[in-house]
């Protein structure tokens, strides 16, 4: 599955896995030890996240229910726990640095696709 940005024309991640289960949820990213630049992970439902006892930095997509962009938190660094996004409905994680890459923001009309 891939997640592409509409707004920028660009794509954002070509492995992507959706963790839609309160055990896959409260997994994510714990325990991985790399974060491939391809991947990405979305948690849904999900209007808040934590690094706490992750080993990398990431970068933070929270989206609506129609995947637009409500806050970008680029290089979100371990052992934090972001404020809530009431707006969202999703948060998307990716690997560090791949938002400044591909210049997504705020407002970014975003798309999964097969």
């Amino acid at each position: 599955m891939r997640l592409i940005n509409q707004t920028k024309n660009t794509v954002l991640a070509e492995d992507v896995f959706i963790a839609n289960t309160p055990f896959k949820r409260i997994k994510g990213l714990l325990g991985e030890k790399v974060f491939l630049p391809n991947q990405a992970i979305i948690l849904d439902p999900c209007n808040s996240v934590h690094t706490f006892f992750m080993r990398f930095a990431i970068d933070i997509l929270f989206v609506d229910k129609d995947y637009k962009v409500v806050k970008a938190l680029p290089k979100f660094s371990p052992n934090r726990i972001s404020r809530i996004y009431w707006h969202s409905s999703r948060v998307i994680e990716l690997p560090a640095g791949r938002l400044n890459l591909t210049n997504t923001q705020a407002k970014d009309q975003l798309q999964l696709s097969d």
